[in-house]
């Protein structure tokens, strides 16, 4: 699972849009908006964003990671992996099944 927060709602549709038809990633999550406090260049800063967590598999991190950089409007974005060590195995098949790269597009 890969996660990014991004600054509104728009950029979130459009990763997770890319990601989806893509096939690098099973499903994206777009959470409601949370606030971030967090230091920047010096200054503590406080922002609303738009949280978005990727379901994926680790061979299509950096296709992820890609995408995300591209699209992203940050100058350094937070992208975050965290393995996914247990889960419902119909699921977990499900998400290896919408990621493979031997699909066409």
């Amino acid at each position: 699972m890969i996660i990014t927060n991004v600054p509104d709602q728009a950029t979130a549709r459009r990763i997770a849009g890319e990601l989806v038809g893509m096939r690098t990633a099973a499903c994206v999550n777009i959470l409601p908006p949370i606030q971030s406090v967090y230091r920047w260049e010096g200054k503590v800063e406080d922002a609303a964003e738009i949280a978005i967590m990727v379901k994926s598999t680790m061979d299509r991190y950096d296709e992820i990671e890609t995408v995300i950089r591209r699209l992203h409007p940050y100058e350094v974005p937070e992208i975050i992996a965290l393995p996914i060590l247990h889960g419902l195995p119909a699921y977990l098949q499900w998400l290896v099944a919408e990621t493979r790269k031997d699909v066409d597009v």
